[in-house]
């Protein structure tokens, strides 16, 4: 390649590692290989006083992580919730990184604030929301629930006479939040980051399908039937994706004047699917609602999605002025909307997604991981040693490993799921859900095909057959 400009050829030696671990995704094992110091061997060198040519930089990184990478990108990959990338959304997030754009403004690229106003439009569809709520793209969940948390607390405190931006939480009413056992990690942690604070949170019974009780909601807003209270319901929970009661439970929090928020990290897009739109009935009528794209969308990482009903309290949480900034009066300037100032245009991605699949394809890429994911969990819940401790609704499932006594089952069941993924051929990870520890199994990846569940199944079936020392 005849060029003066040095990002050509670094860019071309990237493209073709980049190739090759994708043409290799089928044979590479899924999970790590190397352990974490022969990480820090490889990758702990001196930094050089005169730099290195680019070529060397590159070469060297992708030889010295070699190991140390899972198959995230696999379909075999079931651990967590951790979705692919389709072809469209993987090009575009090249060209994101290449264009360089800051999407903070419709000033600082034009392009990226339109592309983002338009995904954002789609979504909403999609995803049977109202039209009227406003959106703001994310790094992930976690921030898209601060998003929605900020724009709560401001409206919650707003309607007390306080004014949270100008004068803080100092004086200021405590807001409980009401939920169940379900809830997640990064929703608490959204909790410490604006300051709400974790002893705010209220655990409630929940039912033998792990969905918060109306009946414990109600009594506990009827204890300060007048406290700011944001009610946090979940559309699929992490171990067994449960979904709320949606239809019961809103409009019993909207009585008590509270604020309803979804965490939907990847559940809210069962709406997406005819076939399990049924599982969000009533979800539309929340608050605030949150989910991912780099999850059941397959785009690459960084990438979630906070949806607010009230514009002004999610404006007037996130917006700011100053005389150096240029804003646009037509225009939508993105950084109104997101916690980031200087940030990614993670709209492009998004936007290639949904182009690239449409409506029908989203929800057969919905249907066919539910499907998938019922296989494996039948399959491998079916093999001698083993057994199904949650049946999927969605595309989350769990499975249990016997050992010789009830105590031994807990430490047979984590020596299995090392004993899969040390074979390379499939990667699962371990919980513990009602005092059980199982063997979660997500699909969550465009990739996964059937040839990959009889893969993971026979994977599960030679760990078993072997024993496991």
């Amino acid at each position: 390649m005849e060029t003066d400009d040095p990002s050509l050829h670094v860019l071309s030696l990237a493209q073709h590692e980049a190739f090759s671990f994708l043409q290799d995704l089928e044979r590479a094992p899924v999970g790590a290989t190397v352990d974490v110091q022969t990480l820090r061997e490889q990758l702990n060198k001196p930094v050089a006083d005169s730099g290195l040519p680019p070529e060397q930089v590159i070469t060297e990184l992708v030889k010295d992580v070699g190991g140390g990478l899972l198959g995230s990108a696999s379909g075999r990959f079931y651990g967590w919730v951790i979705g692919g990338s389709v072809p469209s959304a993987l090009a575009a997030d090249w060209l994101t990184a290449t264009w360089d754009q800051n999407a903070a403004l419709y000033a600082t690229s034009p392009a990226a604030a339109v592309v983002e106003e338009v995904a954002g439009l789609w979504l909403k569809d999609i995803l049977k929301l109202p039209s009227h709520v406003s959106f703001a793209f994310t790094s992930g969940c976690q921030m898209a629930h601060a998003t929605c948390l900020a724009a709560a607390r401001h409206a919650l405190l707003a309607e007390r006479g306080w004014n949270v931006e100008e004068r803080g939480l100092y004086g200021a009413s405590p807001i409980r939040i009401l939920t169940s056992g379900q809830r997640h990690g990064s929703f608490e942690r959204a909790v410490r980051l604006l300051g709400l604070g974790r002893d705010q949170v209220v655990c409630l019974t929940s039912d033998a399908d792990d969905r918060l009780e109306p009946a414990a909601l109600q009594k506990a807003l009827e204890i300060e039937p007048t406290a700011p209270t944001i009610v946090l319901l979940q559309a699929g929970d992490i171990n067994i994706g449960a979904f709320d009661d949606f239809q019961a439970l809103i409009p019993l929090a909207k009585r008590y004047g509270a604020w309803v928020h979804i965490d939907g990290a990847f559940g809210l897009w069962a709406a997406a699917s005819p076939r399990y739109q049924h599982l969000v009935k009533g979800v539309e009528a929340a608050d605030s609602w949150a989910t991912d794209g780099h999850k059941w969308l397959n785009v690459p990482f960084d990438c979630g999605y906070a949806f607010i009903a009230h514009n002004e309290a999610h404006r007037a949480s996130m917006s700011y002025r100053a005389a150096y900034l240029t804003h646009d009066e037509d225009a939508r300037d993105e950084m109104d909307w997101n916690p980031e100032w200087s940030r990614r245009s993670r709209g492009f991605s998004t936007y290639a997604a949904l182009r690239e699949l449409g409506r029908d394809g989203v929800a057969e890429l919905i249907d066919r991981c539910c499907r998938h994911a019922h296989e494996i969990v039948m399959g491998i819940g079916s093999l001698p040693g083993a057994e199904v401790l949650w049946e999927p609704v969605i595309n989350q499932g769990l499975v249990r490993f016997l050992g010789a006594t009830e105590q031994d089952h807990d430490r047979r069941t984590d020596e299995v799921i090392a004993a899969i993924v040390k074979t390379g051929e499939a990667f699962f990870g371990g919980t513990t859900w009602r005092g059980k520890r199982a063997m979660r199994v997500s699909v969550c990846n465009w990739r996964t095909s059937d040839e990959d569940v009889r893969r993971s199944i026979n994977a599960a079936a030679r760990a078993l057959s072997v024993g496991v020392e």
